[in-house]
C-alpha cells in the first residue's frame, strides 16, 4: 500500500499548514463532495440573487470545490488558500472567470475588490492569537466593496458540543484515522493518528477551531464595518436555532462610508454618554 505524506516539522501554532496541505486531509473529508458544494451554492445563490458577473472571493478555497461551482454560475470568483498542494489541485479548473492563488488570509488580500466573500466550511477560527482572527475580519472588511457581503460558514457551537464523539476510528481506502476530539472551553481540538499499514509509525495530526458563538462574531464583525443581517442554520438555509442548528451560516453587508460615520457617531455618543451620566435627549 503506498504511503502517503507525513506532516511536516512546522510549530504546533501553525498546525493548519500540514493538516490542509496533506492527502490524509483530503482522504478524510472526501464525503464533503462536489455535489454537497454544488447543493449549497445553488441554494445560497437562490436566496442572495447576486447580480451576474460580480466579483466573488473564495477565502480558505481548499481545492477549489464552492469556488468552481460560484464560477459555474457566472461569477467571477478568486480563489485563495496557503495549502500548496491544494491550490495547484484547484488550478486545474481555471478559465476565465475562475482563478487560484495562494495566499494566507492574515495578510490584505485587496481593498473594496470583491462583491462577496465567502468562507466555508470553518475556514476560519484556526489562530490561537485574538489578534490574528482580528487580522483576518479586518482584511475581508478592506476588500468588500461598501454594501458588498460576507457569508461565513461556521460550526455551531451548541450543536458541537452535544453531538461530540470523542473517540472513533474512520476507515478510508484501507487508512485507518484514530480520532479523538474534546473542547478546553476556547476551541474544539481533533487529534488524528494515522495508520495506512506501512512499516513506519503512525503520522499524527492536529486541528483546533475556535469556539466562536454569534455573539462573538458580532462583536468582531461590527467593529469593522460588517453588520450581520441574516442568520441560517444548515446547508439548506433553516432557520438557525442555536440549540438545534448544526451550522451558523451568517450574512453580514459591508456599510457604506456614510452609514459608517453614522455608526461611529453613535458609538462616540453612547460612549460619552455612559462617561458622564448623562440623560439622553
Amino acid at each position: 500500500m503506498t504511503s502517503l505524506s507525513a506532516p511536516s516539522t512546522t510549530p504546533d501554532t501553525q498546525w493548519f499548514a500540514s493538516w490542509f496541505d496533506s492527502d490524509h486531509y483530503h482522504k478524510l473529508y472526501s464525503h464533503r463532495d462536489t455535489a454537497e458544494a454544488a447543493s449549497f451554492v445553488d441554494a445560497l445563490v437562490s436566496r442572495l440573487k447576486p447580480e451576474s458577473g460580480v466579483s466573488m472571493l473564495d477565502l480558505g478555497c481548499g481545492a477549489g470545490r464552492h469556488a468552481r461551482q460560484l464560477a459555474a454560475r457566472g461569477f467571477n470568483v478568486t480563489g485563495l488558500d496557503l495549502a500548496a498542494r491544494s491550490i495547484e489541485t484547484a488550478r486545474q479548473f481555471e478559465g476565465r472567470n475562475l482563478r487560484f492563488r495562494r495566499h494566507d488570509m492574515r495578510v490584505p488580500f485587496g481593498s473594496r475588490a470583491y462583491d462577496y466573500v465567502f468562507s466555508f466550511f470553518t475556514s476560519f477560527g484556526y489562530f490561537d492569537d485574538p489578534a490574528e482572527q482580528t487580522a483576518v475580519v479586518r482584511n475581508i472588511a478592506r476588500s468588500l466593496k461598501p454594501g458588498g457581503h460576507l457569508v461565513l460558514d461556521y460550526l455551531n457551537t451548541g450543536y458541537a458540543d452535544a453531538h461530540m464523539t470523542p473517540e472513533e476510528v474512520v476507515t478510508v481506502d484501507g487508512v485507518a484515522y484514530q480520532i479523538r476530539r474534546w473542547t478546553d472551553g476556547r476551541r474544539f481540538l481533533k487529534r488524528i493518528v494515522i495508520d495506512d499499514g506501512g512499516v513506519g509509525a503512525p503520522v499524527v495530526y492536529r486541528e483546533q477551531v475556535a469556539r466562536f458563538s454569534l455573539g462573538d462574531f458580532e462583536r468582531m464583525l461590527t467593529p469593522h464595518g460588517l453588520d450581520i443581517v441574516e442568520l441560517y442554520g444548515d446547508y439548506r438555509l433553516s432557520a438557525y436555532d442555536a440549540r438545534i442548528s448544526p451550522r451558523l451560516v451568517l450574512v453580514a453587508r459591508k456599510r457604506s462610508a456614510s452609514e459608517d460615520a453614522a455608526y461611529l457617531r453613535e458609538r462616540f455618543l453612547r460612549t460619552r454618554l455612559m462617561v458622564s451620566g448623562e440623560t439622553p435627549r
